[in-house]
């Protein structure tokens, strides 16, 4: 078998696997969110962290929550980082650096997952369990309860109110992400990711010497890595690392991981407004955008140009054998399309177009499925903008699910798809004039242009993964990265809570002749191409500056 009919082959059984649970497990999270009961390990949460679940809340205390929760999360993550030397279970190492622990705590939290460090050179098992995993579950149901709000905006009339920040968070934590990654830890022990918490020791012997790794609860939190739209790895390879990613099984269940939950939300989408139509138009605008990706990526690493590529059958460098291009070029694709950042590649070896593929997925927002959660509300969002160009086009005042979009409504919306635009270009242009970041690059040219570019892309996009040419690990980069997280997760989140506030206000207005239908093939068709002319606009220049320019030298 060739390596290009493995790659179709491993693509087809991806896209089956997540058509076979997309309507079950999209119509069970529907469920989970409107239910009226509480389990009692979900009470006893509430009882401990004070909340009323029953409480419906409007868009200000709804984001309240939000922040309140996620700075806790910081400075709790920020502390076990800062105390690290004299906690038990440490392996020995130090206390992490305080630029460094910043960078980290807010990476985590804000389900970016960038990590400036060397996890088994670095993070001991307290940090890794009690701090790292936590947060992967956490930060993921955060995601998600904004993009329920979102969804209950369109949903509910004449009241302004979003549900309960506090049952949205336990219920995404305790019935969604916790069975579904048990199971996927199971699987992935199965396949020969490890789980233990054993120390530093010997695994095997070499010429010159022997190589030395610890062990760790690997499987577990490799599990909601992926399921969460996480991406931080137990080590620094990731999901390159033999024991987080063994084999060519694992790595294309990992890919099913990143995926299932993003693509299944379109169905909870349809199922919570009444109508699994507009769920399916959703559906149908990011899986184009996917298939796209990953057609163009496959293009780009199997062309042959030169002896080297015609001997590898492709673009083989910095990719793993056991995987081969077409299983790199699909995780690599899933990962930039979502906010995973895990990666099984290096992206910085990729050519020239395919590491330009991974920067645009970034660039769309991470929506074609997007992230738990984000990827959603991102979509839903760019579904505003289109209905208010084809409002424009005919004349019309643009409704979406039976909600007029309006002055207020459009504002709210430009203003989402401007923020982390400004953040990665601003932030890029300030690295490149500035003589100290310019020391971190280990590329000139172009290349060393896209290693900048794609670090503040893939921070203001609460991706995480890296070029992998860049020393990040600098009070600069640490500092700025951080920054860029933390504005590119909440202030986004501002704007969608708003929008949903004012959505849920209104009173549904009537289907006549002149409303389009938002649930066809035409508005899918018009929704791409709103996404990918509002992208291509923004980040052209940039683009035209370091991928493209490498790519057509």
């Amino acid at each position: 078998m060739g390596p290009v009919t493995a790659g179709v082959l491993q693509l087809l059984a991806l896209t089956g696997a997540l058509a076979l649970v997309h309507i079950p497990l999209g119509t069970y999270m529907a469920r989970v969110y409107s239910s009226q009961r509480h389990l009692r390990v979900e009470r006893w949460i509430y009882k401990g962290i004070g909340a009323d679940p029953d409480t419906e809340m409007r868009w200000p205390a709804y984001l309240r929550g939000v922040l309140v929760f996620s700075l806790a999360g910081v400075l709790l993550l920020y502390a076990l980082q800062r105390l690290q030397g004299v906690l038990p279970g440490s392996l020995g190492f130090a206390s992490i650096d305080p630029d460094q622990a910043f960078n980290t705590a807010v990476s985590f939290v804000t389900n970016t997952n960038w990590q400036s460090y060397y996890g088994e050179q670095a993070m001991g098992h307290v940090v890794q369990t009690a701090g790292l995993a936590v947060q992967n579950f956490v930060s993921a149901a955060v995601g998600m309860a904004v993009a329920v709000a979102l969804v209950r905006g369109f949903a509910r009339s004449r009241s302004g109110e979003l549900g309960n920040f506090w049952a949205d968070l336990v219920r995404g934590v305790v019935r969604i992400l916790v069975p579904l990654a048990f199971v996927a830890a199971i699987v992935l022990v199965a396949c020969g990711v490890i789980q233990n918490f054993s120390g530093i020791h010997t695994v095997g012997q070499f010429t010159g010497g022997s190589q030395e790794w610890n062990g760790g609860a690997v499987a577990s939190q490799e599990a909601i890595k992926e399921l969460g739209t996480n991406g931080g790895g137990y080590f620094n390879a990731n999901s390159a690392h033999p024991f987080e990613n063994p084999t060519p099984f694992s790595n294309l269940f990992e890919i099913f991981l990143i995926l299932v939950i993003p693509f299944a939300l379109t169905r909870t989408f349809g199922v919570m407004v009444g109508s699994v139509k507009q769920g399916y138009a959703i559906l149908a605008a990011m899986g184009t955008i996917w298939l796209g990706f990953v057609s163009l990526m496959m293009w780009a690493e199997f062309s042959h140009h030169g002896p080297a590529f015609e001997l590898a059958n492709g673009a083989m460098e910095g990719k793993e054998v056991r995987f081969g291009i077409g299983g790199s070029s699909l995780f690599a694709v899933s990962t930039t399309l979502t906010s995973t950042g895990a990666v099984d590649s290096f992206h910085s070896s990729f050519t020239g177009l395919g590491g330009g593929i991974t920067l645009l997925g970034m660039m769309l927002g991470e929506i074609a499925p997007g992230g738990v959660g984000s990827g959603l509300y991102g979509m839903l969002v760019m579904a505003v903008i289109a209905v208010f160009i084809a409002g424009l086009m005919v004349g019309r005042t643009p409704e979406y699910l039976g909600k007029k979009i309006g002055t207020r409504e459009i504002k709210q919306a430009a203003l989402y798809i401007l923020v982390t635009p400004a953040l990665v270009l601003v932030l890029t242009a300030a690295a490149m004039a500035l003589r100290t970041p310019g020391h971190s690059m280990t590329n000139s040219g172009a290349h060393g242009f896209s290693e900048i570019l794609y670090a503040y892309t893939s921070a203001s996009n609460n991706n995480g993964s890296a070029f992998a040419g860049l020393n990040a690990d600098t009070q600069w980069f640490n500092t700025t990265l951080g920054i860029a997280m933390l504005l590119g997760r909440f202030v986004p989140m501002i704007f969608v809570l708003a929008l949903a506030g004012s959505l849920a206000r209104q009173t549904p207005v009537p289907v006549t002749a002149g409303t389009l239908r938002t649930g066809k093939p035409l508005f899918a068709g018009l929704l791409v191409g709103a996404v990918l002319i509002i992208t291509g606009l923004t980040y052209f220049p940039a683009l035209a500056l370091g991928p493209l320019a490498e790519g057509l030298a």
